[in-house]
């Protein structure tokens, strides 16, 4: 089977990029590859991971272009130059224009700080204690151009413990992310990942279940 040539979008610490470099690296992506990161920010930490890591960069400001819809023009092309068949948006802080989304639709996903549909947009883990929900988690979900509104590929549940604070509750969060997010990766670029409407099938969803048994 061809690798699945893959592009991160990331915007901030990277975390989400490094865990799927190093899956990467490993042999635990099924045969994605991971060719690119998009930063609109050249100075955050995830462009020197990136750098360390050997992957190519495509850097921008956006505030140098006329709209969303210009700079992401010049990314869509640069994506189709290079072969590009997923999208991963992991920690990318920027709203997704249909310049993106419709030719990506099916291959554009997302990870999120919450369970969706509880707790879309920003500050997800401020969001669920604020509302002093019992259990949280994280999403992996395809990108339709909403706000965290596209079809659920998976999720995880994080438990929320008594006098757990923002920075107590987001570290594990960040780290069930990082479990999820190559797994999802890796049955996509196996071909099982099947989308159908807002129905999305997974085979293989024993392996999600048992990685999830390994941090408890």
């Amino acid at each position: 089977m061809a690798e699945l040539r893959m592009a991160v979008f990331a915007s901030g610490q990277g975390t989400n990029f490094q865990a799927l470099a190093d899956a990467a690296k490993q042999g635990r992506l099924e045969g994605a590859s991971l060719e690119l990161l998009v930063c609109d920010k050249p100075l955050a930490p995830v462009v020197e991971r990136a750098r360390r890591a050997g992957i190519d960069l495509l850097l921008f400001q956006p505030k140098e272009y006329s709209s969303r819809e210009a700079y992401e023009q010049e990314i869509l092309e640069e994506l189709q130059r290079r072969g590009i068949e997923l999208i991963v948006l992991a920690g990318y802080m920027r709203i997704i224009t249909p310049v993106l989304v419709e030719p990506f639709y099916g291959r554009m996903i997302n990870v999120h700080p919450a369970l969706l549909p509880a707790f879309p947009g920003v500050n997800g883990v401020r969001q669920a204690l604020d509302y002093g929900v019992k259990v949280t988690g994280v999403t992996v979900h395809y990108v339709d151009g909403g706000m965290d509104s596209g079809p659920i590929i998976a999720q995880r549940a994080v438990e929320v413990q008594d006098g757990d604070t923002e920075a107590t509750l987001a570290p594990r969060i960040h780290a069930a992310e990082q479990e999820l997010l190559p797994w999802v990766v890796g049955r996509i670029a196996a071909g099982a990942v099947a989308l159908d409407g807002r129905q999305v099938a997974i085979k293989g969803m024993h392996a999600a279940a048992g990685t999830e048994e390994k941090q408890r």
